[in-house]
């Protein structure tokens, strides 16, 4: 059904909760499993004194993305899956969906958090990804106790 899942991850407790579901998802179909980090740096413009520390700032995001994605890869091969880590610098919603596209996934699996009524209004990045993606997706809500 499911030859290949992406799971965007950022290390958050809703990215984990997509994560978990993702990976018995692709246990139960054989999938492999596509660890996908996003570098969401702050937009421009920056100041000088933040242009001047943003390759320290890319590295230490490049760090920290090696790390959640080897994290996912661990968890994914102690189960018998085939994993590839993945990071990507962008914008994270559209990052997801043109890797998903270029890659030819099959299925994005991803956590999404509970933002309440009012914050719910201003968008997620799940909610971009449902709505741009060309192919499915499966969305895992965080509830309001975590």
């Amino acid at each position: 059904m499911y030859d290949s899942i992406l799971l965007p991850f950022d290390g958050s407790e809703e990215a984990r909760e997509g994560v978990d579901h993702g990976l018995d998802l692709a246990f139960g179909c054989g999938s492999t499993v596509h660890g996908l980090y996003v570098i969401d740096l702050p937009g421009a413009p920056r100041t000088v004194y933040i242009r001047d520390d943003e390759e320290e700032m890319r590295r230490e995001y490049h760090e920290y993305g090696e790390k959640v994605t080897g994290e996912l890869c661990d968890r994914a091969t102690e189960m018998g899956l085939d994993c590839e880590s993945i990071i990507k610098t962008g914008s994270p919603a559209k990052e997801i969906t043109d890797y998903a596209e270029s890659e030819g996934i099959d299925a994005i699996v991803l956590g999404s958090a509970y933002r309440g009524k009012f914050r719910a209004l201003l968008g997620s990045t799940a909610e971009r990804v449902v709505r741009t993606s060309e192919v499915p997706v499966i969305t895992v809500r965080q509830t309001m106790d975590g």
